[in-house]
């Protein structure tokens, strides 16, 4: 396997500059399901390679299930300083684990809580809360519970009808879009490597403008848009379930400067030679060169491994 084994870890690192990129030059739809597809790739990369370093330092602790060729310098030299590389896996491993299945059940129990809070009211698409706090989220669906639309009185209290319709009309494109998928991968892929924690943050911000692309085509105007979100995050304060929310913290002002600015390029993919498409191109070569370096290294080992494995 060679140094192979250890580019997967690395090469998240070619994903930064679209990172940074997408929201400017991109339109929101492909930002967010590019960048979600190049982390989620790039994550499982890294971890297969993880464990596969794993495997090679947990055969040489005594005591260990494995089987006893498993421990033989001609596998250990499979990897490069085995010795530390190979025992300094086995908790890092355990932190990703516990940290993506931290990550799912927190989400799942976020959402039956939410779904719960909502028992009493009528069973329609867009629930009211008679609550003095300011606040609007979209929540999914879970089991036979339907994706409803959840906002208080209070922020409604706020906004003209023509933006009540604009925050309904976000709202509802998370969840047509299925937008906490998106949100969920690529957190998910953040916890498998820390370095795609910016896909992370270009996504969360790449989602809520396409819901805002969304609303503003059916509202029909999207200075209507831009205002109800610059209401919304005036009035919003820390309330609710921390879901898909119509003025969650974040870049507010880059929102309302994108709604108030001309439509984006519905084009599927950015032009070679420019910023955007080189980096485009860049983080699609590192996605696949992170594939194919998994790919060797999983093939490599296997054949040493059942090399070394007494019939």
């Amino acid at each position: 396997m060679g140094v192979f084994v250890f580019l997967p870890l690395v090469l998240p690192l070619t994903a930064w500059p679209i990172a940074r990129l997408a929201a400017q030059h991109l339109h929101p739809r492909t930002a967010t399901r590019m960048l979600t597809w190049v982390a989620a790739v790039m994550a499982v990369c890294s971890t297969v390679c993880l464990c596969l370093v794993m495997v090679v330092g947990t055969a040489t602790l005594p005591g260990n299930p494995l089987p006893d060729g498993w421990s033989d310098p001609e596998v250990r030299e499979a990897v490069p300083y085995d010795e530390v590389v190979g025992k300094a896996a086995i908790p890092a491993l355990c932190v990703v684990l516990l940290a993506c299945a931290r990550t799912l059940w927190r989400h799942t129990r976020t959402r039956r809580r939410a779904h719960r809070a909502l028992e009493g009211l009528p069973d329609t698409e867009v629930a009211v809360l008679p609550d003095g706090t300011p606040y609007a989220y979209a929540l999914p669906g879970t089991g036979p519970r339907r994706d409803r639309v959840v906002v208080t009185t209070a922020l409604l209290d706020h906004l003209a009808p023509a933006e009540r319709r604009a925050l309904f009309a976000h709202e509802r494109a998370h969840l047509a879009a299925r937008h906490h998928r998106f949100l969920l991968a690529v957190r998910l892929a953040a916890h498998a490597n820390p370095f795609l924690r910016p896909l992370h943050t270009a996504v969360s911000y790449a989602a809520e403008r396409w819901a805002d692309e969304d609303a503003a085509r059916t509202v029909g105007d999207r200075r209507t848009v831009a205002t109800a979100i610059g209401k919304a995050a005036l009035a919003s304060r820390a309330g609710g379930p921390p879901l898909l929310a119509f003025a969650a913290p974040g870049p507010v002002p880059r929102r309302v400067a994108a709604l108030l600015a001309p439509a984006p390029a519905t084009g599927p993919w950015p032009e070679v030679f420019t910023s955007a498409g080189l980096a485009a191109w860049g983080a699609a070569a590192g996605t696949a060169a992170s594939a194919m370096s998994s790919a060797n290294a999983a093939v490599t080992l296997f054949w040493i491994l059942r090399t070394a494995t007494p019939l």
